[in-house]
């Protein structure tokens, strides 16, 4: 084990310690979401994986399973449910209903599934 190196601040020696650096990475909202539900629920997990530093890393590969799954979902639940194109030009109306109810329930199973868990 390498030697650590201390400062003296009063009477007190008090160790230098520093994370590891992570490469900046471009989190988004399925990433943000997981990363709080970790903060807040699953704490050891969450330090962890920030002390090795690993979590920039951990919560990208979060967010593209999560998009990639809404992808697969949304297509899945739109043949399942007769969503076409046909419908969307017959009555757009109904087919933008038909799809926020369709990525309602394909984002509601991630969330379970991926973020909050």
């Amino acid at each position: 084990m390498s030697e650590i190196a201390y400062t003296k601040q009063g009477d007190y020696l008090i160790p230098d310690l520093t994370l590891p650096t992570e490469p900046e990475i471009q989190l988004g909202r399925y990433a943000l979401m997981h990363r709080d539900y970790l903060e807040q629920y699953k704490r050891v997990t969450y330090l962890n994986l920030l002390t090795s530093g690993e979590l920039n890393k951990h919560l990208y590969e979060v967010e593209q399973t999560a998009l990639t799954r809404l992808e697969l979902l949304t297509k899945q639940l739109c043949k399942e449910q007769g969503v076409t194109e046909e419908l969307k030009e017959k009555a757009p109306m109904q087919w933008v209903g038909l799809m926020n109810n369709i990525r309602s329930q394909a984002e509601e199973t991630i969330l379970n599934e991926l973020i909050y868990s």
